[in-house]
């Protein structure tokens, strides 16, 4: 994961509410074993007026000109904002790769799902929670406004309009943490690895009967 500290992005709005996971990424293109590729097919059901066929040329799909992310003025964005509810439905982690892979790196919008909102933070992706007032707000002026950014300070916790206005949003301190390090959770674990073998050592040393038996799955057999 690259560390996420200060980032200036384009906006694209996508205010509509309960936008679940299948809309994000459609269970059709989770088949791969792979963590990689799911970029090309974020929005896939939206961002087409004809259903995707198994074999067929996707180049020839037409694409639905009135979707958000089929506008040129919106091409490179890397910051969505969102509806209510946004990423409800089922859990699958392949809907925040997907929006990290096609280039999203924040996500504003008035709640998320729980899973989603997870998920977001264990793949580099920052959901901010902002209220309705203020994510609308932002929505309208990225549609009235062409090449509408905003800078995202982490460290500050504060989101910097082109007029110089700012807002403040809320993050856990131990996402915030692992965002700014580039960090999962399991590699943030293994940072741990020294401390951890230490302790497993002597909790060894100071309690060996619970070790009596373990390696060998026949002792005590008579």
């Amino acid at each position: 994961m690259q560390p996420l500290i200060r980032h200036r992005g384009l906006v694209v709005p996508m205010p509509r509410a309960n936008v679940d996971t299948d809309a994000i990424l459609p269970k059709q293109f989770m088949k791969s074993i792979e963590r990689t590729g799911f970029g090309a097919h974020l929005f896939d059901g939206l961002r087409h007026l004809d259903p995707w066929q198994p074999g067929a040329d996707g180049a020839r799909r037409r694409l639905d000109p009135d979707f958000v992310l089929n506008q040129s003025r919106y091409a490179g964005a890397s910051i969505l904002v969102a509806g209510e509810n946004f990423g409800c439905g089922s859990s699958r982690e392949h809907a925040p790769w997907a929006l990290e892979q096609f280039g999203f790196r924040v996500l504003i919008a008035p709640s998320f799902a729980d899973i989603f909102f997870n998920n977001c933070f264990k793949n580099g992706l920052l959901a901010i929670v902002l209220c309705e007032y203020d994510v609308e707000s932002l929505a309208q002026a990225a549609t009235r406004l062409p090449g509408y950014a905003l800078q995202v300070d982490l460290p500050r916790q504060t989101l910097t309009m082109p007029d110089g206005s700012s807002l403040r949003f809320e993050i856990q301190p131990q996402r915030k943490d692992l965002l700014l390090r580039g960090l999962d959770e399991v590699r943030a674990t293994l940072e741990l690895a020294a401390h951890i073998r230490d302790f497993e050592q002597r909790h060894r040393r100071q309690r060996p009967w619970l070790f009596s038996d373990v390696g060998d799955p026949h002792a005590g057999a008579g």
